[in-house]
């Protein structure tokens, strides 16, 4: 999120329009890269560079989720770079709840919930009523990742783990404030009211990281093995696999970011 958030920016000649979480690479070493490209939109027109863009992207229908709301409407008024920070917020949702906002809406509903200004958040005990928390997860509406009632108060655990005590509801966790004002400040409805990337890589969110995202990226994708490792292999045990990633999960320490 820190690395995209940096690209992002008024002085910037291109900017993306969406990202996705997969378009976040991370190798094994820590680095982080982008792809995606094919979204990459040029703001130099005839040697300048524009300040407003009004092209719509194509294959939109796809990533319909990440777009901004100014993006979608194809106004007079245009977009700029601040489209990107909307889709910055929209992927910090996908990558904490499992699964990207207003995925189980049909196209043209999502399109008018973003334009009146629905917004989606962090789905947690703050954001999701007890009554809500107590329905099996297949009964729960908060699998559109839309916030639909008042902020609820509750216990409030770190790392956003889900609680031992949630009867299995993958929401019964906390998250921490910053990052609920991380999300908050990206998803603004109004592009003038969202913070430039200078700003957001000086949030509270990330300012609270001890070390560099390289040293404790690797620690934090211990248990998972880089996608070469898959490459001429054959079907592993299903039990064996999960008694690995248990083992490995076991040694993992994320004591230096509170999510």
């Amino acid at each position: 999120l820190m690395s995209f958030a940096s690209r992002s920016n008024e002085k910037a000649f291109s900017f993306e329009r969406y990202v996705k979480a997969s378009h976040v690479l991370i190798s094994a070493d820590g680095q982080v890269c982008m792809s995606g490209l094919r979204s990459i939109f040029s703001l130099i027109r005839n040697g300048q560079r524009a300040k407003m863009v009004h092209d719509f992207p194509q294959y939109s229908v796809k990533v319909l989720p990440w777009l901004s709301p100014e993006v979608l409407q194809q106004n007079l008024q245009g977009y700029d770079f601040r489209s990107d920070i909307y889709s910055l917020g929209i992927t910090a949702c996908e990558l904490a709840n499992g699964h990207v906002p207003f995925k189980d809406m049909p196209a043209t509903q999502m399109l008018l919930e973003k334009l009146n200004g629905t917004v989606p958040c962090l789905l947690d005990t703050a954001t999701i009523p007890p009554e809500e928390l107590s329905l099996k997860p297949s009964r729960s509406a908060a699998d559109s990742g839309i916030c639909e009632g008042p902020r609820a108060g509750g216990l409030r655990l770190s790392n956003g783990e889900p609680s031992s005590s949630s009867g299995g509801h993958p929401y019964n966790r906390a998250f921490s404030p910053h990052f609920h004002n991380f999300v908050e400040l990206c998803l603004q409805r109004d592009p003038e009211n969202r913070p430039s990337a200078a700003t957001l890589t000086g949030h509270p969110f990330f300012k609270q990281i001890k070390r560099r995202p390289a040293e404790v990226l690797p620690e934090l994708l211990q248990p998972v093995s880089p996608i070469t490792c898959f490459e001429n292999s054959g079907p592993q045990d299903s039990v064996s696999g999960l008694a690995s990633l248990e083992s490995g999960l076991s040694y993992l320490e994320v004591d230096d970011w509170d999510f």
